[in-house]
């Protein structure tokens, strides 16, 4: 029996590991690569060459998998990404090919909203800043001065898995919850004991904006310089979610001007660019990337916003979980059984 062949890019050596174990190596051919999907690298031949062969096709976030890429996999059935959004996919081409799209939906509902609420108290208490000074041998109190939660609204944009999850531990410190949705459930609103909004109410109502919607072509900029002017001036601005969901020009313009007192980024515009900086000075690259780094290196000189490397997800259950979910999705393809279908 001819055996399916899959090829995963942009895998540690762990989840190497951990795949490994879970695949019938009777049924499966596995080849991993560590870096991402792309053409400019030394092993782009060898990676070609492995397009050419491939029944599955397994990526993450930085994998740009277009309409190039997808005519290069002749043999290509199924593309499962380890993650929840799709938007690095073309999905429609893939269809149009008849080419199977895979997700992960549910895996860091808890994760994310973890995250979310470390950043919301390093601001909220200055940790980050009272660190930097203990390791200076400074345990001066001048400056760091917090703010309880308790009392606090918090506004949730994307009432899904995670944002129900980030309420609930909102509920927990004693928080007022506003949610924005486009898909509202009453019943929820009444157990969790949150309301749901406009945005313009969210925005001008919250102390702490946090998004935790899909990004796509209705949030694409959902917030904007248009109706950045109507935030609650002083208010936190939270985003585990996808940089595209704000304007980058309303996010620095509230930031300079005092709108939003502090950030918490674990998504940024340029984000994907991080592992190519050193290269920059050798390579020929778009202006509009050189001025994503230059905005971000000025982001990160501030003392009331965290960057932290979209991380979010990335704790050893939630992998563990997508790692998961991605072999159940490829194996319940094959079997012509239920998996977690995009397109």
């Amino acid at each position: 029996m001819k055996k399916i062949k899959i090829a995963f890019f942009s895998i540690p050596s762990k989840e190497k590991s951990y795949l490994n174990k879970k695949f019938d190596k009777k049924k499966f051919d596995l080849y991993f690569f560590k870096e991402e999907l792309y053409e400019s690298t030394t092993s782009w031949k060898e990676k070609l060459s492995i397009l050419n062969e491939i029944d599955v096709l397994s990526v993450f976030i930085y994998d740009k998998v277009d309409k190039k890429i997808i005519d290069k996999a002749k043999n290509l059935k199924l593309i499962a990404t380890r993650s929840t959004g799709f938007n690095h996919i073309d999905v429609e081409y893939a269809k149009k090919k008849k080419i199977s799209v895979a997700n992960v939906p549910f895996y860091g509902e808890n994760t994310v909203a973890e995250h979310t609420f470390a950043l919301i108290l390093a601001l909220s208490r200055n940790l980050h800043k009272a660190y930097i000074r203990s390791q200076q041998s400074n345990f001066s109190l001048d400056g760091l001065r917090g703010f309880d939660l308790r009392g606090k609204v918090i506004g949730v944009i994307g009432a899904g898995s995670i944002g129900v999850h980030v309420m609930k531990i909102a509920k927990g410190f004693g928080m007022k919850v506003l949610a924005y949705d486009i898909k509202q459930n009453h019943i929820l609103e009444e157990l969790l004991d949150f309301k749901y909004v406009g945005l313009d109410e969210l925005l001008s109502s919250s102390d702490i904006i946090t998004l935790h919607c899909p990004y796509n072509e209705q949030t694409h900029h959902l917030l904007n310089m248009n109706n950045i002017k109507k935030v609650k001036r002083g208010a936190l601005f939270i985003n585990t979610a996808r940089s595209g969901i704000i304007e980058p020009s309303a996010l620095y313009h509230a930031i300079d001007s005092g709108i939003f007192s502090g950030a918490g980024l674990d998504v940024f515009e340029g984000e994907e660019l991080l592992k190519e900086e050193n290269q920059m000075l050798t390579k020929n690259v778009p202006l509009k990337n050189v001025e994503a780094l230059l905005k971000r290196n000025l982001l990160l000189r501030r003392e009331n916003v965290i960057i932290t490397p979209h991380m979010a997800f990335d704790s050893h259950e939630a992998i563990e979980r997508i790692l998961d979910t991605t072999v159940e999705n490829i194996i319940a393809f094959f079997e012509n059984k239920n998996y977690y279908k995009v397109n």
